[in-house]
């Protein structure tokens, strides 16, 4: 198999910008892909226990706790606080390694479409140069940046996708299989984390609410109806959160797998663009067999 061909540094001026060069993509993707599952299986795992402890989560509202259970109570709000910290470590360690296998992919989509590249597309851009509507800084700033990351991500992503398809094939970046992975994916990334922010701020103020609840009733008896009233919200509260991260978990599951697939194939077409064409042997002249000369009988 033919190595990838890797440019030099430029020749002339300490100052230079260095070109783009290709990066192995490999073993990132594989260590991004783990964790992306991991956190996914994780985050499912934390959606049953919390269904698990929705008993637990009613005593607790009732007020059917002893003082030596009301700890237990606390810990019950989110099933397992161990289990949150967990999901909280690798969703941290998806990130970075997702976001720097997005980097990479950045950077070999502009020495692909450069004259640099072993086999460069028809009109070869200049290095520093690309086929992306938004400069390379927002390839990690897009998913923090408020507002915008609700769509500049997205356009990140499409915009490697068409950089990194094979030039033999160049509408397979726009295919319903490439399109579909892409809202997927997408959709699902975005609709988790709506759910699960709205859930945690729902129910951040639902404690918050119930806590002075219960102190304005110890103090007022004749508040007391208002607080049981209050009560049945927090049970339904505690229900459609339950769903919510459920439907949140799903959602996750969804965005690992598509990402995932979009991760091995954007790898495939830069791999196979990086390698150089294969060179047919030369074929030699070779002279016909000799026939032995013609004799006339005698």
């Amino acid at each position: 198999m033919a190595q990838p061909y890797y440019p030099g540094p430029p020749r002339h001026g300490p100052y230079q910008v260095l070109p783009p060069r290709y990066r192995q993509l490999r073993k990132t993707a594989l260590v991004s892909i783990v964790l992306m599952g991991l956190t996914a299986l994780v985050t499912a795992l934390q959606s049953a226990l919390m269904w698990r402890s929705y008993d637990e989560v009613k005593n607790f509202i009732f007020l059917n706790l002893t003082e030596d259970e009301f700890d237990g109570g606390l810990r019950a709000l989110v099933g397992g606080s161990w289990v949150l910290n967990l999901v909280g470590y690798l969703m941290f360690g998806t990130c970075v390694a997702y976001l720097l296998w997005l980097w990479n992919t950045r950077e070999n989509s502009d020495f692909l479409n450069s004259a640099l590249a072993p086999r460069p597309p028809a009109n070869p851009l200049p290095p520093g140069q690309g086929m992306h509507r938004r400069s390379a800084g927002w390839v990690i700033g897009s998913w923090f940046c408020p507002v915008v990351q609700f769509w500049y991500p997205l356009q990140v992503m499409q915009d490697i996708v068409t950089a990194s398809a094979p030039l033999e094939d160049p509408g397979a970046a726009r295919s319903q299989r490439i399109r579909t992975l892409l809202y997927s994916w997408w959709a699902a990334w975005t609709g988790y984390w709506v759910i699960v922010l709205a859930g945690l701020l729902t129910g951040v103020i639902g404690f918050f609410v119930f806590v002075v609840q219960v102190v304005d009733a110890s103090e007022d008896p004749e508040g007391s109806v208002q607080f049981y009233g209050l009560q049945d919200v927090m049970v339904q509260i505690a229900l459609w959160v339950d769903i919510g991260f459920t439907v949140a978990a799903l959602l996750l599951i969804v965005a690992t797998v598509t990402s995932a697939l979009l991760m091995l194939q954007i790898g495939q077409w830069q791999q196979q663009r990086v390698t150089p064409p294969a060179v047919a042997p030369v074929q030699y002249y070779q002279p016909p067999p000799s026939f032995p000369s013609y004799r006339p009988m005698s």
